[in-house]
């Protein structure tokens, strides 16, 4: 990493990120604007299909994507089984295959498996060939640098896959302060950050233990300097994780949104049904994004045109 961009360039953008907050215009149009969901689960809290989709239809995503579990399995990466489903009742990949199959030109779908799973490459390979677009939601108890870890990297390598990823400290993918050796070690793999660990260190000053952390920001965390130094490191903005970051400290948000514009997405990561209201937080992160977003190019990046090129979407 670049051990100078916390003192340097961090002066600059926290002055920008204070200016825009004194200057901060009305909340932006989110509703004149299309929007990619690139976090969806099929049996999410035991969701049926047709909820699923009402949902996405609702929150007016125009594409979104279905992140499956793995198949259940008693692994060390399940917790012996206690974290299948990824701990939220979802399906595993073959549902995701069969709503996308009902749903072709609104969603599309990733392949997933646990990655210590003996069968694991060939589920992967298996439905990557049959079109899916990414490897995740990973989350899975296993350290981001063990062999079954690298296993998946190299397999997203092959078949030019973007890797979504959870990181929940000493729960999910364990070991995000070594991240940027696999940002290095895998220059052509695109990976997503998503979650509590991950949302909670763009703070310098983040306590790794606090899953949602509260009050002012110091810029410079672990995450900001991943998503400033490395090309192939993006963010997952979805679930409450995502909206803490930036509600915290709007003053920061701002500026966070601006330098980093090209790098975040919209996920929802809903399990309600309504799709839109306080209830909902995707739509509650969707007006989030609108209120702290310095412009409409800005939000349009977010809700739509980084997911659109990232994936090669023609949406």
């Amino acid at each position: 990493m670049n051990k100078n961009f916390t003192r340097r360039q961090f002066v600059t953008t926290a002055a920008i990120g204070a200016a825009s907050a004194a200057t901060h215009l009305p909340a932006q149009d989110a509703g004149s604007l299309p929007l990619i969901d690139i976090h969806q689960h099929p049996g999410f809290k035991g969701r049926n299909d047709a909820r699923v989709f009402a949902h996405q239809r609702a929150m007016g995503a125009k594409v979104s994507f279905i992140l499956p579990a793995g198949i259940p399995a008693d692994l060390p990466s399940t917790d012996g089984g206690k974290r299948n489903g990824l701990a939220a009742g979802c399906a595993p990949v073959e549902a995701a295959f069969e709503l996308v199959q009902k749903h072709p030109k609104a969603l599309r779908f990733f392949a997933n498996e646990p990655p210590d799973h003996p069968d694991a490459k060939k589920r992967l390979e298996k439905y990557l060939k049959l079109g899916a677009i990414g490897i995740g939601e990973q989350k899975f108890k296993l350290p981001i640098d063990s062999k079954p870890m690298l296993q998946m990297y190299d397999i997203a390598k092959e078949f030019d896959v973007p890797v979504l990823m959870h990181f929940q400290h000493d729960t999910y993918n364990l070991g995000i302060e070594r991240f940027h050796k696999i940002l290095d070690r895998y220059p052509s793999v695109n990976f997503i950050g998503h979650a509590q660990t991950f949302w909670g260190n763009i703070d310098l000053k983040h306590e790794q233990k606090s899953m949602y952390p509260k009050g002012k920001v110091t810029p410079g965390g672990i995450t900001d300097r991943l998503l400033a130094d490395h090309q192939n490191m993006y963010g997952d903005h979805s679930a409450g994780s995502g909206l803490n970051a930036l509600m915290r400290d709007e003053e920061h948000g701002i500026g966070f949104l601006e330098r980093h514009q090209d790098k975040l997405m919209f996920g929802s990561d809903c399990y309600d049904v309504l799709g839109r209201g306080p209830s909902c937080r995707g739509a509650v992160l969707k007006k989030g994004l609108a209120r702290l977003a310095s412009s409409q190019k800005i939000l349009r990046k977010i809700l739509f045109e980084n997911a659109s090129r990232l994936f090669q979407l023609n949406a």
